[in-house]
Formats: C-alpha cells, sequence, structure tokens
C-alpha cells in the first residue's frame, strides 16, 4: 500500500496553520526595557509583538489570503501561491531578526511614550521575536514543498460554473417576452 499524495485541502490547512500561527506569535511580548524620566524615575514598558514588529500581522493576513487563494487555483496559481507564502514567511521571519538585532529600537516608541524619553536604559528579549524567525524559516520551507507538491492542480472544480443558455425548442434564441410569458405560465426561465 502506497502512500496517497498530499492533496490541495492539506496544502490549504497547513498555509492557514501558518498564518494562526504568525498571527498569535505577534501577540506576546517581545521586548521590555527601561528608560528613566526626571517625573517619575525608572519606568518599565512592554512592547508586543504586534507593536515590535508590525509585519507579522501583515504577513499572517497574506497567508491566509494565500490559503483561500490555493484551494482555487490550477498549477501556475500554486506558483504565484507558494511565492507569496514564501515572500510572508521572508517578511516574518525578518521581522524576528530584526528585533533579536535591535531590542532598544523596539522599545524606543513605548518609552517615549511612557516618559519622554526615547531612550532605553536596559533592555530584555522574550523568546518570542526567536520563535517568529523559526516561523518564519518553517514558513519559506513549507512554500518550498508546496512548489514540489505532487497532484493533479490541473482539475479545477466546476461546481460554481454556470451552464450555458439553452436556445429554445423551435430554434430560435429566447428574448425579454419569451421570458416574461414563461414567468406568467409559472416557469423559471432560467
Amino acid at each position: 500500500m502506497t502512500a496517497s499524495p498530499p492533496r490541495r485541502g492539506r496544502w490549504v490547512a497547513l498555509l492557514l496553520a501558518a498564518a494562526a500561527l504568525a498571527g498569535l506569535v505577534a501577540l506576546p511580548t517581545w521586548v521590555r526595557g527601561t528608560g528613566a524620566s526626571a517625573l517619575e524615575g525608572a519606568v518599565t514598558v512592554q512592547v508586543a509583538g504586534a507593536a515590535a514588529a508590525p509585519q507579522v500581522g501583515g504577513a499572517a493576513l497574506v497567508l491566509a489570503a494565500a490559503a483561500g487563494a490555493l484551494g482555487l487555483v490550477a498549477r501556475a496559481g500554486r506558483v504565484l501561491v507558494a511565492v507569496v507564502a514564501a515572500g510572508a514567511g521572508l517578511l516574518v521571519a525578518g521581522a524576528g531578526v530584526a528585533v533579536l538585532r535591535d531590542p532598544a529600537g523596539a522599545v524606543t516608541g513605548a518609552l517615549a511614550d511612557a516618559t519622554g524619553v526615547p531612550t532605553a536604559a536596559s533592555t530584555a528579549l522574550t523568546p518570542w521575536p526567536a520563535v517568529a524567525l523559526v516561523l518564519g524559516a518553517a514558513t519559506v520551507l513549507l512554500a518550498a514543498a508546496l512548489l514540489r507538491a505532487p497532484g493533479d492542480w490541473t482539475r479545477r472544480s466546476s461546481r460554481h460554473e454556470v451552464p450555458a443558455a439553452r436556445p429554445a425548442r423551435d430554434g430560435h434564441e429566447p428574448d425579454e417576452r419569451d421570458d416574461w410569458d414563461a414567468l406568467s405560465r409559472g416557469d423559471d426561465p432560467s
């Protein structure tokens, strides 16, 4: 018994999972910073991922849209969806790297709002920027695997296709009067 190739629905579910994880990783605190003001002394602020790296939330939305598109497209569309998903993964990974490299830059705005001084005396990172980096890399790998995925991606569902109009039985094309006459008889002309 051989394993069947992954179906389109599994890839859609994987992209939706990546989108959900990207959205969730932006919620917790990524950086804590301490600053000082003349009026309050030491002030500690916590910056969530959505504030430290707002592009992560946008990438989550892009991944969700890519998952929706993947359910509708054929082979060429799958390539485009994979490229878009890889770009979103790079965006998430880049956000994690940016905060890991410069945590003070991530808390500057919050400290300026809290103290009026945009300088951090100290910063402390949480593990979430590193999680974003790993998640972004995993999303890029998922997109690469999607490019190489086997399966029949040329078939599309005809579920939403409208059937072609039928000519009338007597050989002439139906017009508005024929439609109104059919409605008057209680028939549906469509």
